[in-house]
């Protein structure tokens, strides 16, 4: 089994034993099963999931930092969200306020980074939720 630490700016989010996980990284797509090798690699937004006590919990991931040696993985994240958890209201709300923010050209006050990352959270989050 692998122990899966995950934290994120306000503390701890969750700690648990898994026998899989599976995420997005900058480089594509990871399986991680016991034993593998040590790796540290950044993380893109985008989806992870895991098997917990038997059964496949999934998650929406805001990027970060994913760390495993020892059957220890470590996960920093600015955002982690349970399939279970996410609001689709709530997502599809950011997700049209984000691409209104985009449809206004040459606004001297848009942070057009920020609305593209906000439009990709949002995204990432609805299709996590339709994911299967």
């Amino acid at each position: 089994m692998i122990h899966c630490r995950i934290v994120t700016p306000e503390g701890v989010y969750k700690e648990m034993d898994t026998s899989i996980i599976n995420i997005e990284t900058t480089d594509g797509a990871r399986g991680v099963l016991p034993n593998h090798v040590p790796i540290v690699t950044m993380l893109k937004i985008g989806h992870m999931s895991t098997i917990e006590e038997g059964e496949r919990q999934e998650y929406a991931v805001a990027g970060g930092l994913f760390y495993f040696r020892d059957n220890q993985a470590e996960i920093l994240t600015d955002a982690i969200e349970n399939k279970k958890d996410i609001d689709v209201d709530r997502a599809e709300a950011a997700k049209h306020r984000a691409e209104e923010r985009l449809s206004v050209l040459n606004d001297p006050d848009l942070d057009m980074k920020r609305a593209e990352l906000a439009l990709q959270k949002a995204l990432n989050r609805l299709r996590v939720v339709n994911r299967y």
